[in-house]
């Protein structure tokens, strides 16, 4: 293991416990729920990142799998008797392996599209899902909502199990995504976003791929939506699948850095944070103006992202200082050499 690798593995766990340590550090229940909604949208943007930032085909629907997610657990958990308590959090793989399936036929017909066409598929895929939200009442009650499994949990216990399983969640995504940026199926991923025409001409199965990471993207977003359910405890269709979610994921990758792995995870912990404050503070629309100022920021001056922006200043200062160290003698030499001509 390289130092760089050793100094990489040592930041990554002292984020991972000052993570975990989060509530015994910060016992307060205000916070606490700030940070439950940091992680699932930690794990949301990331899921998203898998589509949108390695394929280059940005969804603006991936919201849709989000409330299916949410209702999929609430009406499997009414269907099979499931208790509430710790086993509840079981039917977050439910909720994730319905969406998988649902992503499939839809997927395979979005992502024959290209560009701006499959951004408004996607779109349209989104309002899709919420019509059907509204008026399938038989099984989703439509406007009135419905509830989910109300948890045992009481006081300040309450956060508790959702932040850590929120926290798991979290990491799961993130893990996946960086082996998937590093494995061969990733570096494929990536070539359809630079040229696909040429990655198919090289006979990468480009359809295939992209289908793989559309449902991969659906399925953890729609555990972000049945963990969002059951700590909510009722949903209704306009939060369930609400298009806001979507320019949040996209927001938060494009901020932090589209196409890597931390870009998505620092994006989150400053987006989601940000947009929790303002709406309480100002309880009004703030929040969406500070979406669009945002994007703009991002695509005039920051349109790599954070993440990517910061790395290379830092890479490029460490070869400014590497290369004049290299130029300029040192100091004890220059001393000798000037005391050996005075002689």
């Amino acid at each position: 293991m390289t130092r760089r690798q050793a100094y990489n593995a040592a930041a990554l766990g002292a984020a991972l416990l000052l993570a975990a340590l989060f509530p015994v550090l910060v016992p307060n229940g205000a916070f606490e729920t700030v940070a439950i909604f940091t992680l699932i949208y930690i794990a949301m943007a990331s899921a998203w990142n898998i589509l949108g930032g390695y394929t280059g085909y940005v969804s603006l629907g991936h919201a849709a799998f989000f409330g299916v997610g949410a209702y999929a657990f609430t009406i499997l958990c009414k269907a099979w008797n499931v208790p509430a308590g710790w086993v509840t959090f079981l039917m977050l793989l439910a909720a994730g392996a319905v969406a998988g399936i649902l992503a499939i036929p839809f997927g395979w017909i979005a992502l024959r599209a290209r560009r701006h066409t499959f951004v408004v598929i996607t779109i349209a895929y989104l309002f899709i899902f919420q019509l059907l939200a509204y008026n399938l009442t038989n099984l989703t009650n439509g406007s009135a909502g419905i509830g989910a499994p109300i948890p045992p949990w009481m006081g300040s216990s309450f956060n508790i199990p959702f932040f850590y399983v929120a926290l798991a969640l979290a990491v799961a995504v993130i893990v996946l995504s960086a082996l998937i940026r590093r494995s061969r199926f990733g570096l494929s991923l990536l070539a359809i976003r630079d040229d696909e025409d040429r990655a198919l001409g090289l006979g990468i199965p480009t359809g295939r791929l992209k289908l793989t990471a559309f449902v991969i993207a659906a399925i953890f977003i729609a555990m972000a939506g049945a963990l969002y359910a059951y700590y909510v405890t009722f949903i209704y269709p306009q939060y369930a699948m609400n298009p806001l979610d979507d320019l949040s994921m996209a927001l938060m990758a494009f901020l932090g850095g589209v196409g890597t792995v931390a870009g998505p995870v620092i994006g989150a912990l400053i987006v989601e944070p940000s947009q929790q404050y303002f709406t309480i503070a100002f309880q009004s629309g703030l929040n969406l103006i500070t979406y669009g100022g945002l994007f703009l920021v991002v695509i005039l001056f920051i349109p790599r992202g954070l993440w990517p922006t910061i790395r290379d200043a830092l890479k490029a200062r460490a070869e400014r200082v590497r290369a004049q160290s290299a130029v300029e003698p040192p100091a004890e030499a220059t001393r000798l050499s000037a005391k050996g001509g005075s002689s």
